[in-house]
């Protein structure tokens, strides 16, 4: 069993707030929880097997913007022989039209590293009108909207983390 970083981008709390349960609900693991801003370089994954990356959607359709000086190294860094799991947080009723697009952000900064991507979630089980984190009928991840689903929050965080453990 490896070690895990769990690393976000959070303007309002929210994305960290996810981050912590994700964390709590993968007891018995080498969890470390990390701000984006944090990081100096992609060298600072070099210790870890698993990586699980979040990030709210900004504006319409925006990365975070603690990622900005962080996504153009990971995009560069070699992943291989890594576990990368992604989530994100978005707005489906106010911004329907770029739901979770952040999340699509960090995907295709990743999806050509190398990396063993898991942790796909069915659309169908959202709202929302389109998503660049949308391939074929699954998130690239685990999608949340703290704005108008937050009571399912809990149960969507508990049901991914029991899909994406075993990989870890």
């Amino acid at each position: 069993m490896g070690k895990i970083a769990i690393i976000y981008g959070s303007s309002t709390d929210n994305t960290a707030s996810v981050a912590e349960k994700i964390a709590a609900k993968l007891s018995g693991k080498d969890v470390s929880v990390i701000d984006v801003a944090k990081l100096k370089s992609a060298d600072d994954l070099k210790d870890y097997s698993g990586l699980i990356l979040g990030t709210s959607t900004m504006g319409l359709g925006d990365l975070q913007d603690d990622w900005d000086g962080f996504v153009s190294q990971l995009k560069k860094a070699d992943l291989s022989g890594k576990t990368v799991a992604l989530f994100g947080l978005g707005d489906s009723a106010s911004y329907s039209d770029t739901f979770v697009d952040g999340m699509g952000s960090l995907y295709a900064a990743v999806k050509d590293s190398g990396a063993n991507l898991v942790g796909r979630v069915a659309a169908s089980d959202y709202t929302f009108d389109a998503s660049t984190a949308v391939e074929g009928d699954e998130f690239v991840g685990l999608a949340l909207d703290e704005d108008n689903e937050s009571d399912q929050t809990d149960s969507r965080i508990a049901a991914w983390v029991d899909q994406i453990s075993a990989s870890f």
